[in-house]
């Protein structure tokens, strides 16, 4: 993978949403297309023999890549959303943030037992909301879940790795790169 090419391309902007915070912004890379290729490849190398049956994308960053890949991995997509967001009966859990608590919701028809469930998402800071959303996913019972990142903070205050300890889980680059 070449990432030299993904990290010329990823718009830092520091203070953002609030100081002290340098924000990875990666929809600089969703307009590259070839970005999006190289990303896309990579992925597809990684799970491409791991029988994978649905896609979770987290809103709404994961929705991109996630639905991508879904498409290349012959897989459903799933949206994992803010309350209110979706049409129809839903599971929901709630989760406390750095700043607060959230809640995020899947259809309830939407992973079925057994199936073979990645969740996609971009960045990997504290890991509150993709830790619940795999808590989500393991109330529909699938066979295994497997978890990928664009990117990871490797700042020490964050924990997302701790936080997701005991889950299988990828990531593409890590920001700044580990010694």
């Amino acid at each position: 993978m070449n990432k030299k090419l993904l990290l010329d391309n990823l718009r830092c902007i520091p203070d953002y949403p609030i100081p002290g915070i340098m924000f990875q912004d990666v929809s600089t890379l969703f307009k590259n297309p070839e970005c999006i290729q190289e990303m896309k490849n990579e992925l597809v190398r990684i799970y491409k023999d791991k029988g994978i049956t649905k896609v979770v994308g987290i809103e709404s960053r994961g929705f991109v890549m996630g639905a991508i890949l879904a498409d290349e991995l012959g897989a459903g997509f799933v949206m994992a959303r803010k309350p209110g967001k979706l049409p129809a009966e839903t599971k929901s859990i709630s989760y406390k943030k750095e700043y607060g608590e959230d809640t995020i919701e899947i259809h309830a028809d939407a992973i079925e037992q057994g199936d073979v469930v990645l969740i996609q998402d971009d960045i990997l800071a504290t890991g509150g909301s993709m830790l619940a959303v795999c808590k989500l996913c393991q109330q529909f019972n699938p066979s295994k879940i497997y978890v990928n990142f664009l990117i990871e903070i490797n700042n020490e205050g964050l924990n997302g790795r701790k936080a997701l300890e005991g889950f299988d889980f990828t990531t593409l680059m890590t920001i700044p790169e580990k010694e």
